[in-house]
């Protein structure tokens, strides 16, 4: 049977055979090194990477290596929002709001705005209470301040909180409220949001440095499990 008579299904393998060939180590390879990983003839991944580059999935450089093309990012965007954070955050969420008894919220950098992407509220009489979907202009609160940070907010609290992780918002937005909240990351420092605790001003404040502790601790645990290296020390002040 020829390469172009070749199954679909056959296809498709090496096709992504091809995409798996590419890591962090090795972001860009040459026709002979896809050929060595792939076991591939260099005909077929010619063939298939033009499919791959119409469709975004690859990239040729000037140099004639390849590299994975800006598809890759949105389907990755889209499974770490969806099922990656969602199956790894609700239960250190759960834990956190069961160890700490406040609000625990997980916030995402949206254009100017966080957005709550998850939420696990307190049942307490007084607590703070938010929704999934609410939207807050930057920097205001704990996790506003986070999120700037990480996106390249110059000078203060931005230096320090990129050398701690984490920020303590004393009644930013309300004189009642305060929140902590520490930076979660994925592989490459891409910042994948902003971790928070909140609730009654006279309750985190008693406890603040605990809290603090406890939350820095879950964010470097989903960090790591992310493929990240947790925010602190000073390669993160810059």
């Amino acid at each position: 049977m020829s390469e172009s008579d070749e199954p679909g299904v056959a296809a498709v393998d090496r096709a992504l055979s091809i995409l798996a060939a590419f890591s962090l180590r090795d972001p860009a390879l040459s026709l002979a090194e896809l050929a060595g990983r792939t076991g591939l003839y260099k005909s077929t991944i010619l063939r298939l990477a033009q499919s791959l580059q119409r469709a975004g999935f690859l990239q040729r450089l000037d140099s004639g290596q390849y590299r994975v093309g800006p598809a890759g990012l949105r389907l990755a965007t889209i499974y770490q929002h969806t099922h990656v954070t969602g199956d790894l955050l609700l239960p250190v969420m759960r834990d956190l709001l069961e160890r700490s008894g406040e609000s625990v919220a997980f916030y995402v950098l949206e254009g100017t705005q966080r957005v709550c992407l998850y939420r696990v509220n307190s049942d307490r009489p007084v607590a703070h209470q938010a929704r999934a979907g609410d939207a807050i202009p930057l920097p205001e609160g704990a996790a506003g301040r986070v999120l700037a940070a990480f996106t390249g907010w110059p000078g203060e609290p931005y230096d320090t909180i990129r050398r701690a992780g984490a920020w303590i918002s004393f009644g930013e937005r309300d004189p009642d409220l305060t929140s902590i909240a520490a930076a979660v990351f994925g592989p490459d420092r891409h910042l994948v949001g902003a971790l928070t605790i909140g609730g009654p001003r006279r309750r985190i404040e008693a406890a603040a440095e605990a809290t603090r502790d406890l939350l820095i601790e879950a964010a470097g645990g989903c960090t790591r499990r992310l493929g990240g290296v947790p925010a602190s020390g000073e390669a993160w002040a810059g």
